[in-house]
Order: C-alpha cells, then sequence, then structure tokens
C-alpha cells in the first residue's frame, strides 16, 4: 500500500521558518521525482518544488526561489522542505506528491500558517 505521510507543519511568525518532511513507503522511492504542492483557502493547488529521483535537478515555483529548499535522502524514503522567510502568504495545506503514469500518489497534506 502507496503511502506519503507529511510532517512538520505548524503556526509561524513571518519571517520564520519550517522544515516540512514526507515518508514515502509502497514503492520504489528512489526511482521517482518528488513535488510539494500547496493549496491555501479559495485558490488552486500549487506546484511549490520538485526535485528529480536523484536529487540532483530541483525546480521552484517563482514565488519560492531563495527562501524554499527541497531536498531528499533516498535511503530514508523522505524528501523535505525547508521553508525560510516564510510570508502570510505562504499559509496553505502542503501536499507531498509522487508523480506517475495515471493517478499519482498524494499525501494528506500538513496545515503551514504564518501569522503573527
Amino acid at each position: 500500500q502507496v503511502q506519503l505521510v507529511e510532517s512538520g507543519g505548524g503556526l509561524v511568525q513571518p519571517g520564520g521558518s519550517l522544515r516540512l518532511s514526507c515518508v514515502a513507503s509502497g514503492f520504489t522511492f528512489s526511482s521517482r521525482a518528488m513535488r510539494w504542492y500547496r493549496q491555501a483557502p479559495g485558490k488552486e493547488r500549487e506546484l511549490v518544488p520538485a526535485i528529480s529521483s536523484t536529487g540532483v535537478s530541483t525546480n521552484y515555483a517563482d514565488s519560492t526561489k531563495g527562501r524554499f529548499t527541497i531536498s531528499r535522502d533516498n535511503a530514508k524514503n523522505t524528501v523535505y522542505l525547508q521553508m525560510n522567510s516564510l510570508k502570510p502568504e505562504d499559509t496553505a495545506v502542503y501536499y507531498c506528491n509522487a508523480p506517475r503514469l495515471g493517478a499519482d500518489y498524494w499525501g494528506r497534506g500538513t496545515q503551514v500558517t504564518v501569522s503573527s
């Protein structure tokens, strides 16, 4: 059974940092690219960053470049999202995603709230 389990969300003040983790199981993690999406209330789901299966290649949404860093540890079947200099507009539910032909794998999400 495929599982993606996110953790690390919470309430943080503007300018603060959070580190999200996503632990994968049930598929060959090291052979798949991984992505983080986020969805704010009333908005469409947005791709935040993506990372290749080896971790060599990454892509970031313009809104997060220079502030967010995606990384992975294939030995631990885990992908991370380090978020620095957080802004209120970063408030959203953050989802871990493993793309594949047909239906992607999704986690249930972790809430990130940036507020003073």
